[in-house]
């Protein structure tokens, strides 16, 4: 059984580029390895992200990501059965939150995931997908 979860963190420290590089590259090999597919938003001290494969390894990923200490105040946001993946050409995709278009920001002026449901926060991640901000993460 496929599953679709979409989680949020607050970062413990600074969220730099020799950080965030180091996680796209881990979770892009053991994503593949494991039929994981996703999307990482990251910037303004937060994560955002969704992962989609089968229930058991999503689950497995979702314990080691929650004990990760680099980040903090872990919130589940959303979790469905799926019959296809919505993410499927990203093993870990990466948008950045800092450089959010200023169509999308338009749109979403105050985007707290924290307070609305999991399917607008998902809709949040394809907006940032559909605007071209995908920085890195193709499953070739």
């Amino acid at each position: 059984m496929l599953i679709r979860i979409i989680y949020l963190s607050t970062a413990v420290g600074p969220q730099t580029t020799t950080m965030t590089n180091a996680i796209l590259k881990k979770a892009q090999a053991w994503n593949k390895a494991n039929g994981i597919t996703g999307v990482l938003c990251q910037g303004q001290g937060v994560f955002l992200q969704a992962l989609e494969g089968e229930r058991s390894t999503v689950t497995q990923l979702y314990s080691r990501i929650y004990a990760d200490q680099r980040h903090t105040n872990v919130e589940l946001l959303h979790c469905e059965s799926i019959a296809k993946r919505r993410y499927e050409n990203w093993s870990m995709a990466h948008v950045s939150l800092s450089d959010i278009d200023p169509a999308t920001k338009i749109k979403w002026p105050e985007f707290d995931p924290y307070s609305i449901s999991g399917s607008l926060v998902m809709a949040r991640i394809d907006d940032l997908l559909a605007k071209g901000s995908v920085i890195q993460g193709s499953n070739s």
